[in-house]
C-alpha cells in the first residue's frame, strides 16, 4: 500500500445510499429527502434496466429534491457507448452544479446474459476495460479545464486496478460472497498509486438483512460472518460504527455505500461519523 493510500486513514468519512426507484414516485421522493436529512453525502443509482428508470434522468430528478451529491453505482461499460456515457456524465455534472459522480465498471456478474438479451456483443474483459478508458478520456475532454467530474471505478483484476490507479478519483473493490477479510487485504495491498484516491466499500448485508439490488439473492449472512466477510456490517449501530472505523484504520476505506433499505437504521452511524 502506497503512502497515498495510507493517507486515507485520516480522510473524513462519507456515506452513500443505492436507492433505485422500486416504489411509487412519491414514496421514493420522500426517501431521497430523508436520506439527505440523515447526513448521507450521495444518492446512487444502479445501471440495470429491469429495476428502474434510466439512471441519468433519475439522478437529475434526485438532485432537485435535496442538497445531495448523486452518482451511478455503476455504469456498465459493455452496455453503453463510451462517448454517449461521457456526454451523459458531463451533462449531469453541469445540471447538478458539479454534484454528479460517475461510477463505472465492466459489468455485474452475469452481464453476458444481459448483453445477449439486448442484442449487444459479448466482449472480453480487456475490451470492456478499454471502453472504460475511452469513457473517462472523453469525459475529461468534455469537462475541459473548468470542470472535473469525479470518477469512481469498480475493479477486481490486476489490469482493472492499474487502470483505476491511473484514472479514478474513487475506487471500490468488487468482492464476492466467498471473499474474506484476508482477500480484501490482498486487493488493497496490491493497489498502487501515487495519486490521491478515495477508497470506497460496497456493503450489501447488514446483520441478517440483504440488500436485494446490491448482491446475489442467495447470499447467506451467516456464511459471510463465518469468513469475516467485508460485505457485511453488524446491525447494531454502535458495533457498525466501530467496525467502520476499524476498516478505515486497517485498509484506508473512508466512503461506505449501503442499500436504501438500511439507510434509516444506519442513520445514527452516519450522524456520528460523517465528516470525521
Amino acid at each position: 500500500m502506497t503512502d497515498s493510500i495510507a493517507a486515507n486513514r485520516t480522510r473524513p468519512f462519507r456515506f452513500g445510499v443505492v436507492a433505485p426507484v422500486r416504489t411509487d414516485l412519491s414514496t421514493w421522493r420522500e426517501r431521497v429527502r430523508r436520506i439527505a436529512d440523515s447526513g448521507y453525502s450521495t444518492l446512487l443509482m444502479p445501471d440495470v434496466p429491469q429495476w428502474q428508470p434510466a439512471p441519468g434522468p433519475t439522478l437529475a430528478v434526485a438532485a432537485t429534491l435535496a442538497d445531495l451529491r448523486v452518482g451511478t453505482w455503476v455504469y456498465a461499460s459493455p452496455v453503453r457507448p463510451p462517448w454517449s456515457t461521457a456526454w451523459e456524465a458531463h451533462s449531469l455534472s453541469l445540471l447538478t452544479d458539479g454534484r454528479f459522480e460517475m461510477g463505472i465498471g465492466t459489468g455485474r456478474p452475469g452481464i453476458e446474459d444481459q448483453l445477449r438479451e439486448l442484442g449487444l456483443p459479448v466482449v472480453p474483459a480487456s475490451e470492456r476495460l478499454g471502453h472504460v478508458r475511452e469513457t473517462v478520456t472523453a469525459l475529461r475532454a468534455l469537462d475541459g479545464p473548468d470542470l472535473h467530474t469525479p470518477v469512481a471505478m469498480a475493479v477486481r483484476s490486476a489490469k482493472a486496478r492499474a487502470l483505476a490507479a491511473e484514472l479514478a478519483d474513487t475506487v471500490t473493490f468488487v468482492l464476492s460472497p466467498s471473499d474474506s477479510r484476508a482477500d480484501l487485504a490482498r486487493l488493497v495491498g496490491e493497489f498502487h498509486t501515487t495519486r490521491d484516491v478515495e477508497l470506497a466499500m460496497h456493503v450489501s448485508v447488514i446483520g441478517d438483512g440483504v440488500a436485494p439490488f446490491m448482491t446475489r439473492p442467495d447470499t447467506d449472512p451467516a456464511a459471510l460472518r463465518a469468513i469475516d466477510s467485508p460485505l457485511l456490517l453488524p446491525d447494531d449501530p454502535a458495533a457498525a460504527a466501530e467496525e467502520i472505523q476499524r476498516r478505515r484504520e486497517e485498509f484506508g476505506f473512508s466512503y461506505f455505500i449501503f442499500g436504501a433499505d438500511f439507510a434509516d437504521a444506519l442513520a445514527p452511524v452516519v450522524a456520528e461519523l460523517a465528516g470525521h
